[in-house]
C-alpha cells in the first residue's frame, strides 16, 4: 500500500502545532505555546483562538520546511476535530479544509482523545492490543479498553473536574503561578506525600471524581492559615506532595480495579499530566509489582501535539476514514 504524507494541524487548546508525516514516521512536529494566559491564570478562549489564527501559518510552513515536503506531494490533510475549545478547533478546521481543498486532497478528521492514546505509536517500545490506556489532561480523565486504532471503549470517566484541573486549580490554591501542575510537581519532589491527609474521591465502577479535593484543600488552608498566615510558605513542599500524592492514588487505584477486571496487562499513560514525575514513578512502582508493561510516550508527545493527530491519521487514512468538506469542529466530540 502506498505510504502516505499527511500534514497534520492541533488547535483544541492554547497550543498551536503542525506535523508531517510519511508512512507513519513524523518528519516534523512543531508547536507554538501561548504565553499570553499567564497574566490572566488560565486559558481565555478568546485569547486562544486569536493566537491560533497568528501562530497556524508560520507553524505550517515550518513543518514542511523541517520535514522537506512540498504541499503538493501531501496525500491528506488532518486536523483536529474535537473535543477542544469551540473558537480554537474551528481556526484549525477552516484553515485544514481550505488547504485540503486548494489542495484538491482528502480531508481527516480526528478525535484529540484518540489521537492522545495514539500517540504510544509515534515510537518504539509500542504497546500490544488490547490494553488499557488511563488517559489524564487538564481537561480529560478516561480509563479506555484499546482493542485496535479504531475500536476503543470508554470504561471509566471523571464525573466533574479533570486530574489535570485538580493538579492547577489546588496550585493556585498555594498561590503557584499558571500553568500550576508542573509547579506542583517540582515542589513535591521536595516534601512528604503523608503529612497531611486529603480525600481520595472514591466513585463506583472505574469514574474519578477530583472536585472533593480542591473543596477539602480550600478549607483546610483557610482553617489553618487563620491561626497561622504563613503556614503555606511553611509547609509549601509537604503540602504539594500530599496533593499529588492523594491524585495520583485516585487514578491508580481506578486503573489497578479496571487492569485486574478486564484482565489487562499491557498499561498505558497518556495526556499532559502523563509528564508527572510523580505519576510516572508510582506507575512504574505499581506495574513492576503487578507484573505489567507499562508504556509512555516521550514527553513532545504527551502534551498537546499535532504529531499524534498525524499518527491518528495516518490509521484513518488506511482505514479509509476520511471527511466530507462539510464536516464542523465538535468541542464535545465523544471517544467511541
Amino acid at each position: 500500500m502506498h505510504s502516505p504524507v499527511i500534514l497534520a494541524i492541533e488547535s483544541s487548546c492554547d497550543d498551536t502545532s503542525a506535523a508531517v508525516m510519511a508512512g507513519g514516521e513524523i518528519l516534523a512536529n512543531v508547536v507554538a505555546t501561548q504565553q499570553v494566559h499567564e497574566q490572566y491564570g488560565g486559558v481565555v478562549p478568546e485569547l486562544a483562538s486569536r493566537a491560533h489564527q497568528q501562530h497556524l501559518i508560520p507553524v505550517v510552513q515550518e513543518a514542511l520546511r523541517r520535514a522537506k515536503v512540498d504541499k503538493s506531494a501531501l496525500d491528506a490533510v488532518a486536523f483536529t476535530q474535537g473535543p477542544g475549545l469551540l473558537g480554537s478547533l474551528l481556526v484549525g478546521s477552516m484553515f485544514a479544509k481550505t488547504f485540503a481543498q486548494a489542495l484538491d486532497k482528502p480531508l481527516i478528521a480526528v478525535n484529540h482523545m484518540r489521537a492522545h492514546i495514539l500517540a504510544h505509536f509515534i515510537r518504539a517500545p509500542r504497546p500490544a492490543f488490547p490494553f488499557l490506556c488511563l488517559t489524564v489532561s487538564g481537561g480529560h480523565t478516561q480509563l479506555v479498553i484499546v482493542r485496535s486504532p479504531m475500536d476503543m471503549q470508554v470504561i471509566g470517566q471523571t464525573i466533574d473536574d479533570a486530574a489535570g484541573e485538580a493538579f492547577d486549580k489546588t496550585a493556585k490554591l498555594l498561590g503557584l503561578p499558571y500553568p500550576g501542575g508542573p509547579h506542583l510537581d517540582k515542589q513535591a519532589k521536595l516534601g512528604n506525600p503523608t503529612r497531611f491527609s486529603f480525600p481520595v474521591g472514591a466513585m463506583p465502577g472505574y469514574d474519578f471524581s477530583f472536585s472533593g479535593l480542591k473543596t477539602s484543600v480550600l478549607y483546610f488552608l483557610r482553617q489553618q492559615t487563620a491561626q497561622n498566615p504563613d503556614f503555606v510558605a511553611e509547609n509549601l513542599a509537604d503540602l504539594c506532595a500530599s496533593i499529588q500524592h492523594t491524585i495520583i492514588q485516585t487514578l491508580l487505584r481506578q486503573l489497578v480495579r479496571a487492569a485486574e477486571d478486564n484482565g489487562l496487562t499491557q498499561i498505558a499513560l497518556a495526556g499532559g499530566v502523563a509528564a508527572n514525575s510523580g505519576l510516572r514513578a508510582a506507575l512504574t512502582a505499581l506495574t513492576a509489582e503487578k507484573g505489567w508493561e507499562v508504556f509512555i510516550p516521550d514527553f513532545e508527545f504527551c502534551t498537546d501535539n499535532a504529531g499524534m493527530v498525524a499518527m491518528t491519521a495516518h490509521f484513518q487514512y488506511e482505514n479509509g476514514d476520511f471527511a466530507s468538506p462539510l464536516v464542523s469542529p465538535d468541542p464535545r466530540l465523544k471517544l467511541t
